[in-house]
């Protein structure tokens, strides 16, 4: 297996940061024509699948393999770029560590086996039959606003009326926020409704981008999908969070 590759600071720091949303280490697929990492949370509630085209690195020469990274360590290295800075990242298959460099600065960092590594999830085909297309602040405006009320947030659209809703209750309060016509980029509206978890949206939101479009697939009382595009559209990610249904856990 051989890599060499440079990303630009803020490219890298994407990947490192989406991923880690949710877990600690994963296992990055080399392939000829990008990377790819799919993980999932160790409660088995929340899983994340990105792909990153060689056309969003600046340099890309990978023969395929599997290592296995810790992302903490990772994303502290990249850190010390700046966004346009290049990260420079070559494999030594003898020693089986990574060769950072960033203008000047030298790193060795030791991979992890990836046999040792959560295996890694297969993504339900799921035919949910809602659709919604909003901004990412959108998203980031109801999951602030629900963690003000509870712990949990009801995500679903009202077909007729043609109505994205998120709803929080709490003990004393709660929150209704109601979407529709111009609020939205695009719905395919159908009957949906499911409540999910906040802790895990909380950490979802941290990287989703703000500024760009976000499509989310509802269901009713079915695990959610978001999309999004990274790297200016070079790289896509999926995250999917599964509901929590009443009387589990």
């Amino acid at each position: 297996m051989s890599v060499e590759m440079s990303i630009r600071g803020d490219r890298l720091q994407t990947v490192l940061n989406t991923v880690g949303a949710l877990v600690d280490e994963c296992k990055i697929h080399l392939g000829e024509d990008g990377i790819e990492i799919r993980a999932v949370g160790p409660a088995n509630v929340a899983m994340v699948d990105l792909a990153l085209d060689a056309d969003a690195f600046e340099t890309y020469a990978a023969n395929g393999g599997l290592i296995g990274v810790g992302l903490e360590r990772l994303s502290d290295i990249a850190g010390m770029a700046g966004s346009d800075q290049l990260v420079h990242l070559d494999l030594n298959e003898d020693t089986r560590k990574l060769h950072i460099s960033i203008d000047g600065l030298e790193y060795t960092l030791a991979l992890i086996d990836p046999e040792s590594i959560r295996q890694e999830p297969d993504i339900p085909d799921l035919d949910l039959p809602a659709t919604v297309v909003l901004e990412g602040r959108t998203i980031a405006r109801a999951v602030t606003a629900a963690d003000m009320v509870g712990d949990h947030i009801e995500l679903g659209v009202k077909a007729e009326a043609g109505v994205f809703y998120a709803d929080a209750e709490g003990d004393t309060d709660d929150v209704h926020l109601a979407l529709a016509g111009d609020d939205l980029i695009d719905l395919e509206a159908a009957p949906a409704s499911s409540l999910f978890s906040l802790d895990y949206l909380d950490d979802m939101d941290t990287a989703i981008p703000k500024a760009g479009e976000v499509t989310v697939d509802l269901g009713e009382e079915y695990p959610t999908k978001l999309h999004f595009d990274i790297a200016d559209g070079q790289g896509a990610v999926t995250f999917m969070l599964a509901p929590r249904i009443d009387g589990g856990a």
